[in-house]
């Protein structure tokens, strides 16, 4: 899909793009902080109805929850088109030595080669997460490498 970017001066960014119905799609992101949905009539930039207007809150919810389902199914095509590299799934229990740590304490890819590219949290997604992010007990994190990295992950989390 091709996302045209529009400077608009002293208002902020439009990023345009055309849906599956054919109707021409901007969101604005202002300057101010809030964000525009909006639909241009019969195509026209000039023209817009707007849909809705978030605050800067409300739209990293909305990517968020968006965002959620999508992370798993690219991640799940990445490895389907690479060759021996696997998504998978860890659980930080209770009694983890990195339970309450930040994830960075792991070393995990240094380790094992494999990636932590998403934290799930109870209904949060926390999509690639910095080293300085504090693991909890109960968290599910997602690792994308071989086989082998997968369960050294696991094995590091599990202590």
């Amino acid at each position: 899909m091709d996302v045209t970017e529009v400077l608009l001066p002293g208002i902020g960014l439009r990023y345009e793009f055309t849906n599956h119905e054919g109707d021409l799609v901007g969101i604005v992101a202002a300057r101010t902080g809030y964000f525009e949905l909006v639909v241009y009539v019969g195509g026209d930039p000039d023209e817009a109805r707007p849909v809705v207007r978030l605050d800067s809150q409300e739209a990293d919810t909305v990517a968020e929850i968006l965002g959620a389902p999508r992370i798993a199914e690219r991640f799940a095509d990445l490895t389907k088109e690479v060759p021996g590299l696997v998504s998978g799934q860890v659980v930080v229990r209770p009694r983890s030595p990195f339970a309450n740590k930040p994830l960075g304490r792991t070393r995990a890819r240094s380790r094992t080669g494999a990636s932590i590219v998403a934290i799930v949290r109870g209904e949060d997604v926390i999509a690639s997460p910095t080293p300085d992010q504090v693991l909890r007990a109960g968290d599910v994190l997602v690792v994308i490498g071989t086989d082998e990295g997968i369960a050294g992950v696991e094995q590091i989390v599990r202590g």
